[in-house]
């Protein structure tokens, strides 16, 4: 008899007591998890919005072998399940009557989830994005590399990034993004931003960090403007946040990419990122299911 089991758990410190433990053991493939839950750990729970966070875990035999959270607006993301889990936390959320706009996890588990809601709610589920999630192995930086330096960004550069950071979410199709000032803001002040600029100290491309959590720090925002794309800038920022990653101590460097854009997929590979595993993002029609 299956003595799994759903478990709302009511903050992330508790959460990340009681699930800190098996988030830690696969660092890759839970990175998102980690920097996030890292994220409201240290500024609070509303880091992400003005609502608070939910969280959950699949217990079996006292220990945890699943995990949850949301951030809302935000979609729900799920660490890796077998078929019949993601059907139980289909079942879950519906039982507790969370709203579940869209799901983020690797490809066979989001599948799994967006038919398992699909046939709770009736909603037609719509494939959103397809990502791939990438390990650096030996840093190789491309030629020909484009003339200039690196530099952290700085105050200085509030406006420049927060206007950078609307622009890449739109490219991105992103939605619930955070407030483009308050965002700049956080990442100067934490030192997280890598800017490349030409020889006469103009920026032209940017490279974000998350925090270093459980051996790992991912690469985020990697952002050329467009008319300055095509010039190499985007890879030279990559590089030297790859650096400043490993010189902080990151056992792996991590990075997504949207499968749609063969030209990011083809610079991460030329620089030295290997694929780990696919993910697929799917927003959920019927996003709120009726308690029964």
């Amino acid at each position: 008899m299956d003595s799994s089991t759903w478990l709302c758990v009511p903050d992330v410190h508790s959460f990340l007591a009681r699930a800190g433990d098996f988030l830690r053991s696969r660092p890759a493939l839970h990175t998102v998890t980690l920097t996030v839950c890292e994220a409201l750990r240290v500024r609070g729970a509303r880091a992400y919005g003005d609502e608070a966070p939910v969280f959950g875990v699949l217990e079996r035999g006292g220990e945890v072998r699943a995990a949850y959270f949301r951030t809302p607006p935000h979609r729900l993301i799920v660490t890796p399940l077998a078929p019949e889990e993601a059907g139980s936390l289909a079942a879950h959320l519906e039982a507790v009557g969370d709203p579940v706009p869209g799901v983020n996890a690797d490809g066979a588990t989001a599948a799994a989830f967006a038919e398992a809601w699909r046939a709770r709610t009736g909603g037609e589920p719509r494939l959103d994005e397809r990502l791939r999630l990438y390990r650096l192995g030996e840093l190789r930086r491309p030629e020909p590399a484009p003339e200039g330096r690196s530099r952290v960004a700085d105050e200085r550069d509030r406006e420049l990034l927060a206007r950078w950071y609307a622009e890449f979410v739109r490219d991105i199709g992103g939605s619930g993004a955070q407030d483009p000032g308050t965002w700049a803001g956080r990442h100067i002040a934490d030192r997280r931003i890598t800017l490349w600029e030409t020889p006469d100290g103009a920026p032209v491309a940017m490279a974000g960090l998350t925090a270093l959590v459980a051996g790992q720090i991912r690469l985020t925002a990697v952002y050329t403007p467009a008319g300055l794309r095509g010039r190499g800038y985007a890879g030279a920022a990559t590089v030297e946040a790859c650096l400043a990653a490993l010189a902080e101590g990151a056992d792996e460097v991590l990075l997504f990419a949207d499968l749609a854009n063969p030209t990011s997929n083809g610079l991460y590979q030329r620089v030295g990122y290997r694929p780990v595993t696919d993910f697929a993002v799917y927003d959920l029609a019927g996003a709120v299911a009726v308690p029964r």
